[in-house]
């Protein structure tokens, strides 16, 4: 079979199109012809080399897709050959075959295309665990949500939006501005400028925001500083660089709190990936949330859609799609 694939860690140029042994099913696997790929910033990391890799080369990326079982290797009878089938958190999809554990499949329903469940899962996911388990949102509340333009900062958006909240982004382009705003948001402002400032002023009383969501990492202090007193600040990615250290006093003195939060913390079984996709592909039904793909390109044009991503330019899903 195709896969892309590489022998060392680098730049997108270390990637490569070719022929690769078919994975051997082992037992509570099935074998799952790719129909789309969903391309992720981690799948960008591991390729540098910032996160770890298991196995030898040659590495095989990807861990979110979907397509259709042609094997199964398992006395279960939850899936069968012909089965539309997708995956959020399982290794080696940028391939045209992958072995995926039978607990991590997701059966898909008619009206839910390859491409939208590999545009939504892992990034949809990850917004809906954020409004529902980092913090559980209110009617009313006011939320800031950094990198807003970002494929979990628009689900995290239309989200809040259908909860009731009050919501600001903040996006680094006037482009990703209107893009948010058209996602629903209630207002959008330009970091850079004095987002802190003018984010509080536009909070009911200007007394700060009930829960901010931080995947930027630097901007830790200032999401703190934005927050009302007794505030709230989710903190779950560092894509401009490490935080700063946070003295836990500056949380007691105006009662904030700061939680983590980690996909993988709620993904435990095969029922939780099932009830949780499927309240976001019934919102995607019921035209309640919107898939934006960016742009699809052949898993043989890897690289090109590697250096896409990495121009952070892009707003919306940047999908693979096997040959």
């Amino acid at each position: 079979m195709k896969a892309l694939v590489f022998d060392s860690f680098g730049d997108a140029d270390v990637l490569r199109y070719r022929e690769i042994d078919e994975p051997v099913l082992g037992v509570g696997q099935a074998l799952i012809r790719m129909k789309a790929i969903g391309l992720n910033f981690a799948d960008i990391y591991r390729r540098r080399g910032n996160y770890h890799l298991v196995g030898d080369p040659p590495y095989v990326l990807g861990y979110e897709g979907a397509g259709v079982v042609v094997a199964i290797n398992a006395d279960d009878t939850r899936y069968k050959v012909g089965d539309r089938v997708a995956f959020a958190d399982s290794p080696h999809a940028n391939a045209e075959y992958v072995a995926v554990p039978l607990d991590h499949l997701i059966r898909l329903p008619d009206d839910i295309s390859f491409e939208s469940a590999s545009a939504v899962l892992l990034q949809g996911l990850t917004a809906q665990y954020l409004l529902r388990d980092s913090h559980r949102l209110v009617k009313g509340e006011s939320v800031l949500v950094h990198a807003a333009a970002g494929g979990v900062g628009l689900y995290l958006t239309q989200l809040a939006k259908s909860e009731g909240a009050f919501v600001v982004g903040l996006v680094s382009t006037e482009l990703k501005r209107r893009a948010v705003l058209e996602a629903g948001a209630d207002l959008v402002l330009l970091s850079g400028s004095d987002w802190v400032d003018v984010g509080r002023a536009a909070t009911p009383g200007g007394l700060g925001f009930d829960v901010v969501y931080d995947s930027v990492g630097i901007t830790l202090r200032d999401s703190l500083r934005v927050a009302r007193m007794g505030g709230h600040v989710v903190f779950y990615g560092m894509s401009g660089g490490d935080p700063e250290s946070v003295d836990p006093r500056l949380l007691m003195d105006e009662s904030k709190s700061l939680t983590g939060g980690d996909l993988w913390n709620v993904l435990t079984s095969a029922e939780e990936r099932i009830a949780r996709s499927n309240a976001l592909f019934a919102m995607i039904s019921a035209g309640k949330l919107r898939v934006q793909v960016a742009k699809s390109f052949a898993l043989s044009d890897g690289a090109e859609a590697h250096r896409l991503l990495e121009s952070r330019q892009v707003i919306g899903k940047v999908l693979l799609i096997p040959g």
